[in-house]
């Protein structure tokens, strides 16, 4: 079954794209990656929020809005996703734990719909 491990963590404790902490956790994915093997579907790092555009639909009929930034005001940001073929939670859960966090976050954990691989 595919899983999406989708990455919540505060972007500010990178201080940039192109700084020794980014660096360490790109390396550090690329570590995550080489474990995954043959499981690993997809995934791909995302830029800031400050590049997010949101479509947000209101109650039925409405006009469908759209806005700058992100869906959620969180301390944490959706900053990546892998998206993995394994049999069952259970191993899905077994690889979000060893997914690199550089602080405090998370990884949601979500099963895609059935006839999405």
């Amino acid at each position: 079954m595919q899983y999406a491990l989708l990455i919540y963590e505060n972007e500010a404790v990178y201080g940039g794209d192109d700084t020794p902490a980014m660096h360490a956790a790109m390396a550090a994915h690329g570590g995550f990656v080489a474990k995954l093997g043959e499981h690993m579907r997809g995934g791909a790092g995302l830029k800031g929020v400050a590049t997010a555009t949101t479509l947000r639909a209101g109650a039925p009929g409405a006009a469908r809005t759209i806005h700058d930034g992100p869906y959620a005001e969180a301390r944490e940001q959706l900053g990546g996703f892998y998206l993995i073929d394994v049999p069952d939670l259970d191993a899905a859960i077994r690889y979000a734990r060893e997914l690199p966090l550089a602080g405090a976050g998370a990884v949601e954990i979500r099963p895609l719909l059935e006839g999405q691989d």
